[in-house]
C-alpha cells in the first residue's frame, strides 16, 4: 500500500507539472540586443522577453497560466473589457517591482490599485524604460466612429514597442483605421480580427498590406478563418510574412 500510495503521490505531482509547464517559447525576433522571445498564452495575452525583460500583455487565466514564466517586468493593458483587463489574474501575480501601463479608462476602473508602478498613457504618448524599452500608446478604435461604439477612440490603447533596433505593433481591440494604416517600420504586428467586436480577415488583411510589417501574427481571432487572412494578404503580393499560431487550443 505504502509504494502504490507513493506511486499515485508521484503521479499526482508529474501531473500537476504538466498542467502548469511554461508555455512554448518561440523566437519573435532578432534585434540589435539580442533575440525577443515570444510565448503566446491565449486570445489576446501573450509574453514577450527581451533581453532581462519580461512584457506580459493583457494577461488572463490566472496566474496558474504564467506558472514557469518569468515575473513581469512590464504589463501593457489596452482596455477593461473582460477579455484583456482579468482583475484576479492581476491581483495574483507578483506585481511588487511591475511597471503597469494603461490607458486612464483602465485606471478608472481599477481604482487606486498598482498606484506605486501604474504609468497612465493617452493616444501618442511615448515612454522609455530604463532597460531601453520603448513603449508609444497609439489608437485602437471602431469604425465608424460614434457614440455606440464598444471601442471608443481614447479610450483605449494599442502599443508599439521599440526592441532594440525593432519596433513590434499590438494593435488592440480594433478596426483597420488610418491611424494604423500609417504606421511606419513594424518589424512584428500581432493584429486582432473578430467579429463584431474589432473586424474581419478582409479589413485585417487590407490594413497589414498597407502598413506592410515584416512579420504579422493574427491574435484575438476567435471565429475568423487566419488561413483566408493569410490568402488574402498573399492576393495583394504583400512583403508581409504571415505566422499562424493556436491561441486557442483548438
Amino acid at each position: 500500500m505504502r509504494r502504490l500510495a507513493i506511486l499515485i503521490t508521484g503521479l499526482l505531482v508529474l501531473a500537476s507539472g504538466v498542467l502548469h509547464a511554461a508555455p512554448r517559447g518561440e523566437t519573435l525576433v532578432e534585434t540589435d540586443a539580442g533575440p525577443a522571445t515570444l510565448y503566446p498564452i491565449a486570445h489576446a495575452s501573450f509574453v514577450l522577453e527581451w533581453k532581462d525583460r519580461t512584457i506580459y500583455v493583457d494577461p488572463t487565466g490566472g496566474a496558474e497560466t504564467y506558472a514557469g514564466l518569468p515575473t513581469a517586468d512590464v504589463i501593457l493593458l489596452t482596455h477593461s473589457h473582460g477579455d484583456h483587463l482579468d482583475r484576479d489574474t492581476l491581483a495574483a501575480l507578483d506585481t511588487r517591482e511591475t511597471i503597469v501601463v494603461m490607458p486612464q479608462s483602465v485606471a478608472d476602473e481599477i481604482g487606486e490599485a498598482y498606484g506605486h508602478t501604474r504609468t497612465v498613457m493617452a493616444n501618442g504618448e511615448t515612454v522609455h524604460t530604463d532597460a531601453g524599452l520603448g513603449i508609444e500608446a497609439v489608437p485602437m478604435y471602431n469604425l465608424p466612429e460614434g457614440p455606440e461604439s464598444r471601442h471608443p477612440k481614447g479610450w483605449g490603447n494599442g502599443y508599439v514597442l521599440t526592441l532594440g533596433d525593432k519596433r513590434v505593433y499590438i494593435s488592440g481591440d480594433t478596426e483597420g483605421t488610418p491611424e494604423m494604416r500609417a504606421l511606419k517600420d513594424i518589424d512584428v504586428a500581432f493584429v486582432c480580427m473578430n467579429l463584431p467586436y474589432t473586424m474581419g480577415v478582409e479589413q485585417a488583411a487590407d490594413a497589414v498590406a498597407e502598413f506592410a510589417p515584416a512579420v504579422v501574427y493574427p491574435y484575438h481571432y476567435r471565429g475568423q478563418d487566419t488561413e483566408v487572412f493569410r490568402d488574402l494578404l498573399a492576393a495583394k503580393d504583400a512583403p508581409t510574412e504571415v505566422r499562424l499560431r493556436d491561441w486557442y487550443g483548438e
